[in-house]
């Protein structure tokens, strides 16, 4: 299994010239790159490679393994460019959105990430310093830093490229590390079900629910803030602005993890399997009023998501992803569904049987009934899947098509 490594460098001001010329040069080479393969419709890297890599490497003073990096840098760019207007991603095809992304070449800012290999950048992780080729030579003892669990991954399942990021006006490398998988449990007792929201981040069918109103309560004053100094537009708001981006986004990807991190770790620990929902097109399929689509699109559960699949891998506990049409009305008792069960956003009240609960400990139950029904019916998870992909194993798949198959009112034994 692949993960990105993020370390910190510490560059003197000699040091941090150097890289910043390095990035620079890659970029201006990677735009004009990008100009020849836009007019010469050639887009593959071995084509624009014969036409680019000579002047690239005297124009711009870039060694060979640069330049190559660079050519195979706009190849791929381009690559990602169709496979999003394959998908409709850059706007409905004939739009005006899709005509202005298709009639142009992509640019490439001045400080864009660079990729590099082996034979460019080496590491000293003992010392905790790296060796990086830039246009003025090789640095050698640039220090760099990292957590200790970073640190150990680092040291023992590094492999492949490292890209160089400035960010801030800080510096940082993206270590690729190959870490092994652990053996997915193929028979778990049970699974935990898990109901992913936003007033409530998340609510599993053990009953614990993490709320969401201190997060939510934090992010509406950023965002008034951001008006606020969007609004005023002086010089000191637009500085103000500048040190505060980000912040949000590195707090809910922090709340994220710890998430992430418990749930794996609870489940594992009881040897069950986690089930999740299937969220992937939700923005689109709600309607909301104004005052909420920014609290929605700002909720980060396909984030949360893919933390607690990767997560679970690593640790070999199995995941589900389940429809989750219907969880929230639908009865974990009797599976009587109607839309008036839910009395409000944390009250479910059964109008057959009378059951009542914390509306998202029923959702989280009946999403754990959805997984282990699945589960007994043949499906299989390798603890790989991602909200909206298939997953890999023998049966049937554990995707939001297969869980429609599942029965709404289906309950797991012991429910």
């Amino acid at each position: 299994m692949k993960l990105v490594i993020q370390v910190k460098l510490l560059p003197t001001l000699e040091q941090e010239a150097a890289l910043r010329a390095t990035l620079r040069a890659c970029n201006e080479a990677a735009r004009w790159v990008s100009e020849v393969a836009f007019t010469s419709d050639a887009f593959k890297n071995f084509t624009l490679r014969k036409q680019c890599y000579a002047e690239v490497r005297v124009r711009w003073g870039l060694g060979a393994q640069a330049a190559q990096h660079v050519i195979k840098k706009v190849s791929d760019a381009y690559t990602v460019l169709r496979a999003k207007l394959n998908a409709c991603s850059g706007g409905e095809k004939g739009s005006r959105r899709s005509r202005r992304t298709v009639h142009r070449p992509i640019t490439f800012r001045a400080e864009s990430a660079q990729p590099y290999d082996d034979r460019m950048l080496s590491w000293q992780t003992t010392a905790r310093t790296v060796s990086v080729w830039t246009v003025e030579g090789r640095l050698k003892g640039v220090s760099f830093t990292a957590g200790p669990q970073h640190l150990e991954t680092l040291a023992r399942h590094r492999k492949g490229e490292s890209d160089l990021v400035c960010r801030d006006g800080m510096w940082f490398l993206l270590a690729t590390c190959e870490v092994p998988e652990s053996v997915v449990h193929g028979e778990p007792v049970d699974f935990l079900g898990v109901d992913l929201g936003i007033v409530n981040i998340a609510a599993t069918s053990d009953g614990e629910i993490m709320s969401g109103r201190h997060i939510n309560r934090r992010r509406a004053r950023d965002r008034a803030l951001r008006n606020k100094l969007r609004k005023k537009n002086t010089a000191s708001a637009k500085r103000r602005a500048q040190r505060r981006r980000g912040r949000e986004a590195r707090r809910n990807r922090d709340i994220n993890h710890k998430i992430a991190k418990h749930l794996v770790a609870e489940a594992e620990r009881t040897g069950r399997g986690i089930a999740l929902e299937d969220l992937k097109g939700i923005r689109e399929r709600v309607r909301l009023r104004k005052p909420q689509r920014a609290t929605l699109h700002g909720w980060a559960f396909a984030q949360l998501g893919r933390f607690i699949a990767y997560k679970a891998r690593r640790a070999g506990v199995p995941v589900v992803f389940v429809d989750p049409a219907y969880t929230s009305c639908t009865c974990a008792e009797c599976g009587h569904v109607d839309t008036a069960n839910r009395g409000s956003q944390a009250r479910f009240a059964c109008r057959s049987c009378g059951f009542v609960d914390h509306a998202d400990r029923n959702s989280s139950r009946n999403i754990r009934a959805r997984a282990w029904e699945l589960w007994r019916r043949g499906a299989r998870s390798v603890a790989s899947a991602v909200p909206g992909q298939g997953t890999a194993g023998r049966g049937r798949d554990t995707t939001a098509s297969g869980a429609r198959n599942a029965s709404l009112a289906a309950v797991a034994p012991g429910s």
